[in-house]
């Protein structure tokens, strides 16, 4: 979750070296979690990354499975279509915490209590992803991400059964996202726009790792059986950096909420539609009706988009096309075209009765709506709706 390029070549000349040798029964491996940082979008999700350290041999590195290139060819579209390609690195310990330092993040170290020869196999096996050959994979943010790659690693290389605590809270998807995005009301708002029903469903706590900081809990509760014998999955835990209000940094203090711009909306769209009824300038209506129309039709389009043409997990079905699509955008533009004015007046008279139901269905809707779209939706119903009964009027 972070796209820093970071190739240190030195490290990455010293680990066939390391490979060969045997760590010590000193090396241990810990998992570091960091805490969210506000400045960047895929940062405020936290991250998890790998240490390993083994001071016999001068060892103290860090696997980190986050890094992505921005550069290459297309990558906002790969981004969207959910072909993004995702790589591992070896970063020296002391530079991974100096970057987090600048950035004022907190980082919490888990030490993991295995035996020498998972410490060595797991070792082993991060070096290898590594490798030309193998340090890229398909990114997936549910379900293969900086968290996943690590704990996947654990699971497989660790000679006993693994326990994790008992799940104490039914929670989904959502009300993960939204714990991470509560500070942001309308990142927040974007998320719920683009993500479908199938992101409502309960899930296990395994399934909840995909977050650093629901892996990291989980840790500490966590016990691993070998050979009838039960011990805890951890040695210690440690606070490398300390952040003391790290809250305050992930806040995001604005009036200009989804709501209440929601809301600012409704009430120029009612303006607008008295206006109308009295004869308004034509042209100032069309305007309005216009940019309304067509950010409500770009809306629908990633929505659309994102539903039938991408790879992303729980984007279909979406229930947010109902009230946003792509058919706004190209009506946008033919509002202006007298020779249409019959198709856009069954257009208006279709959308009007969509939204009306819509509306009052709203509570029984599978999927869990912001509370934004009421207001949002409204504009577009009420301006249907006054432009095909004051066009109705005229017919009659």
């Amino acid at each position: 979750m972070q796209r820093y390029i970071l190739i240190f070549f030195i490290t990455v000349l010293m680990l066939p070296l390391q490979a060969q040798e045997q760590l010590s029964e000193n090396a241990r491996i810990s998992i570091l979690t960091c805490s969210p940082w506000a400045e960047e979008i895929y940062a405020r999700f936290g991250h998890t990354a790998v240490r390993v350290k083994d001071d016999s041999l001068g060892i103290n590195i860090v696997f980190n499975y986050g890094h992505f290139d921005m550069s290459k060819p297309n990558f906002m579209l790969n981004f969207t279509r959910g072909h993004t390609d995702y790589y591992v690195g070896a970063e020296f310990f002391e530079s991974f915490i100096y970057r987090y330092a600048l950035q004022g993040v907190e980082v919490v170290e888990q030490v993991l209590n295995l035996t020498q020869e998972e410490t060595q196999n797991l070792f082993n096996a991060m070096y290898i992803n590594t490798l030309p050959e193998n340090r890229e994979y398909r990114y997936n943010f549910f379900f293969d991400n900086c968290v996943t790659r690590p704990r996947d690693l654990i699971e497989k290389y660790i000679q006993g059964t693994i326990q994790y605590p008992a799940d104490k809270k039914v929670q989904t998807f959502r009300d993960l996202l939204h714990e991470c995005t509560s500070p942001y009301p309308w990142f927040r708002f974007g998320i719920d726009l683009v993500i479908g029903s199938d992101a409502d469903k309960p899930i296990t706590l395994r399934e909840k790792m995909f977050l650093p900081v629901y892996f990291q809990n989980a840790l500490e509760e966590t016990t691993v059986t070998r050979n009838g014998i039960i011990s805890p999955i951890l040695k210690e835990t440690n606070i490398i950096l300390y952040v003391e209000n790290k809250e305050d940094n992930r806040s995001e203090r604005s009036l200009f909420s989804p709501i209440v711009i929601a809301f600012a909306i409704l009430f120029l769209s009612i303006a607008i539609s008295l206006m109308q009824r009295r004869k308004a300038n034509e042209r100032l209506l069309k305007i309005f009706d216009t940019i309304l129309f067509f950010v409500a039709g770009i809306c629908g389009l990633i929505v659309f988009f994102l539903m039938f043409f991408s790879v992303h997990p729980a984007t279909n079905p979406n229930w947010n096309i109902v009230w946003i699509n792509p058919l706004m955008l190209i009506f946008a533009f033919l509002f202006w075209v007298k020779p249409l004015r019959s198709i856009i007046y069954c257009y208006h008279f279709i959308n009007f009765a969509v939204l009306t139901l819509f509306l009052l269905l709203w509570w029984f809707i599978p999927q869990q709506l912001p509370l934004a779209t009421i207001p949002f939706s409204m504009c577009l119903w009420l301006r249907s709706g006054t432009n095909f009964f004051l066009r109705r009027k005229q017919q009659k």
